[in-house]
């Protein structure tokens, strides 16, 4: 159901990205959702498994939207929403690096593209909370706030002062499957025909 020049394409795509990313930012890095993602559909496309497709449309979908809405409306006004995309107007990270994070405008549309071609599995839900649960943890004790990977510290390039941070920590493993990951999940059962 998949053209396998696209397989293959995507494949080296990633591939290439994988040694630039991580002598770039370090393995951390990987850590975040969109990066999963972007790892994690090379299985999905090359088994053409809707269930880690379903996974990755929950998991980065809604925010590849911010963050691509960030990212052209900066690009046109030089105005930013959320610093969401803020590293791309770096002019500390070479223009190579940043255009390699143009994945972010292209993966959203072909996750949608995939669940279109595969189905949506309803289970994506249990399963991408899951994985969550276990990813913000590991982002938090892993990381540091400069880097606030998974904005484990705080929403945006800084960290919050408001709370203890394992109270916001936990905030947002209940507040990302609750208010991300359930309304994506609804309105991706009634678009998409079930897998």
């Amino acid at each position: 159901m998949i053209p396998i020049w696209l397989k293959i394409l995507y494949t080296l795509f990633v591939c290439a990205l994988i040694p630039i990313y991580w002598r770039q930012y370090g393995p951390v890095n990987f850590l975040w959702f969109s990066d999963i993602a972007l790892l994690l559909t090379v299985p999905a496309l090359w088994l053409e498994n809707a269930l880690l497709v379903s996974m990755m449309a929950l998991s980065i979908l809604f925010l590849e939207l911010v963050w691509n809405a960030d990212f052209w409306i900066r690009l046109v006004t030089g105005k930013s929403l959320v610093s969401l995309s803020a590293y791309m107007f770096d002019p500390n990270i070479p223009l190579f690096i940043r255009g390699l994070s143009l994945f972010h405008v292209a993966l959203p549309i072909l996750v949608v593209w995939f669940l279109y071609r595969l189905g949506y599995d309803r289970r994506a839900l249990l399963w991408q909370t899951m994985v969550a649960l276990v990813v913000m943890p590991i982002s938090y004790l892993l990381t540091n706030p400069r880097e606030n990977i998974n904005w484990v510290y705080g929403l945006g390039e800084k960290p919050q002062h408001i709370m203890p941070e394992w109270l916001f920590l936990l905030s947002l493993m209940i507040g990302i499957p609750l208010l991300v990951y359930l309304p994506t999940h609804f309105l991706l059962g009634r678009i998409f025909p079930k897998a």
